[in-house]
């Protein structure tokens, strides 16, 4: 457990710094042949590894469920993100990561709904949700760093 959340961390470090350096405007722009921007992928990773850890093991975890509803699968960009939401996301970039290991040293994750997820992994306990939110994760780093060449 301490690789996967170590690599959490630093994923979530790099992003931050990426947020840090990007200004507002290139954050909320959607280049040709993309359908988001890159504060959508920070919120929509900030939402899956709560959907992923919290809500599958039963628990509302940390987050709004208008954020949640914002940035879900299947969402998109619906309007220009403020600079107070940016600043939100980037704080819960971080802080979630504390808190959801605190909890895991807490022992709060009593149960988790078994799943498998539209790419074809198997979630059968918190330990391979947080696994595959690494990969998710990586994912959309991916999307974010092909947004910004074409920014």
């Amino acid at each position: 457990m301490n690789a996967t959340l170590k690599t959490w961390k630093t994923s979530r470090n790099l992003l931050l710094n990426l947020l840090e350096q990007t200004s507002i405007e290139k954050l909320n722009t959607i280049p040709a042949g993309f359908n988001n921007n890159i504060i959508w992928n920070i919120g929509h990773i900030i939402i899956a590894q709560q959907g992923l850890v919290y809500k599958s093991s039963g628990m509302t975890g940390y987050i709004s469920d208008d954020l949640f509803n914002k940035y879900k699968p299947g969402t998109k960009p619906e309007s220009f993100t403020s600079e107070d939401e940016v600043n939100e996301l980037k704080s819960l970039l971080i802080e979630l990561t504390i808190l959801t290991e605190n909890d895991l040293e807490k022992g709060i994750f009593k149960t988790y709904k078994e799943r498998q997820t539209s790419t074809g992994f198997h979630l059968a306990n918190v330990q391979d949700a947080l696994e595959f939110n690494n990969f998710h994760e990586g994912l959309h780093m991916g999307y974010i760093l092909s947004i910004r060449k074409f920014l």
